[in-house]
């Protein structure tokens, strides 16, 4: 349908110009000096005058080409170049990730040269060499970010913080992340680098913080956090072992729903015990196995009491569900021990024994055995005990 009323307009067109050049116009005269007289057809001067416009057009067209030419060369070789840096950072970022370093530099060094804005080729070449271990060129590829400080010095120290890590170098890395802190960069990729470092250099109030944020904002899953926020707080509380009142100041900061963290339980319980605050882990302990039991956590709760009667009869009562569980059996042990009830003492202990032989188990038969004055069997115990942690 398209092309049929191109037809028509074309022909009704050369109809109309048929009948423009058929009708007559007239004539067109130009007097010129000394009685010479120039006559034509209008139609031949109007004919006349479109072509010499046109060759005029086309003249002024053409000089302003040959005067523009010099200009069209440079751009087509700025351009080209562009093109050539374009392409080597490619090819150096597909090399570096495919762990061909040396090519990365490579690259990385013709696109630094033919680039405009050089500063990704600078930091991809940095890790390229710092890669390839070769720290001279490392650093002096990082110093030619130097003249553009305000809009790299980012990225520079990011990078240096995150190769400083990599190399071990944690006190360097965290002079960087330092900086980019007080500036007020906090970034998820900048909280995950100060995790690092801090982690490393067993900053532990830092990693609670950072692990915390992190965790709040969906950088770290529950899994992932867990582990970072117990090994944390499990520190913080051995770096005020020999302080009961420390202790207990620390743990009453720690969050509930970290509290009830049943391995940090079984770190740091003993620790409570050792400093006469172990009374303060009983609730805990007694929640967790009512809601679930575990033989590891049983076997803390002999930690409990200085004075054993009201946690002995809350251990016995659990007995009854759990008669052969060798970690309750051996906290009953130390709570008749505490209570000086030393036959039922020794026969729990016996009895821990008979299910899972342990070195704690052979000690407190020992000490158990040295409070009675059976030098014997305290010996005899004292050997088992080497024995298995011999092994």
């Amino acid at each position: 349908m398209r092309v049929l009323i191109w037809v028509i307009i074309i022909f009704a067109m050369a109809v109309g110009l048929a009948m423009l050049v058929g009708h007559d116009w007239g004539y067109v005269q130009f007097v010129m000096p000394k009685w010479y007289r120039v006559q034509m057809s209008l139609k031949l001067f109007v004919a006349l005058l479109l072509i010499g416009f046109i060759v005029v057009y086309l003249l002024v067209r053409l000089l302003q080409g040959a005067l523009a030419l010099p200009g069209v060369v440079v751009q087509w070789r700025e351009r080209r170049r562009r093109q050539r840096a374009d392409r080597a950072l490619r090819e150096a970022l597909l090399t570096f990730h495919e762990g061909r370093y040396a090519q990365a530099l490579k690259f990385a060094e013709k696109a630094y040269a033919a680039s405009d804005h050089p500063a990704t080729a600078v930091l991809l070449a940095a890790r390229a060499a710092h890669a390839l271990r070769d720290e001279p060129r490392y650093r002096a590829w990082m110093e030619r970010l130097a003249d553009e400080e305000g809009k790299t010095q980012v990225a520079r120290l990011m990078t240096e913080a995150e190769l400083a890590i990599g190399s071990r170098h944690f006190e360097e890395a965290a002079g960087k992340l330092e900086i980019l802190r007080r500036d007020g960069h906090r970034h998820i990729a900048v909280l995950r680098l100060r995790l690092r470092v801090a982690s490393a250099l067993r900053r532990w109030e830092e990693v609670l913080e950072l692990t915390r944020k992190l965790r709040k904002h969906k950088a770290l899953t529950e899994e992932q956090a867990q582990p970072l926020l117990r090994r944390a707080n499990s520190e913080r509380l051995r770096e005020r072992a020999g302080d009961g009142e420390a202790l207990v100041e620390a743990w009453n900061a720690i969050p509930a729903q970290e509290r009830n963290d049943r391995q940090l339980l079984l770190d740091v319980v003993p620790l409570f015990a050792h400093a006469g605050q172990g009374r303060l882990m009983r609730r805990t302990l007694e929640s967790l196995l009512d809601d679930e039991w575990d033989s590891d956590l049983a076997r803390l709760y002999g930690y409990c009491a200085e004075e054993g009667s009201d946690c002995l009869a809350k251990g016995e009562a659990w007995l009854r569900d759990h008669p052969r569980d060798p970690g309750l059996l051996f906290a009953l042990g130390r709570l008749c021990a505490v209570s000086r009830l030393w036959g039922k003492a020794e026969s729990y202990y016996a009895a821990s024994l008979g299910l899972r032989p342990e070195t704690k188990t052979h000690l407190a038969l020992a000490h158990l055995f040295e409070r009675l004055e059976r030098p014997a069997d305290a010996q005899r115990h004292y050997r088992a005990a080497a024995e298995m942690a011999a092994v």
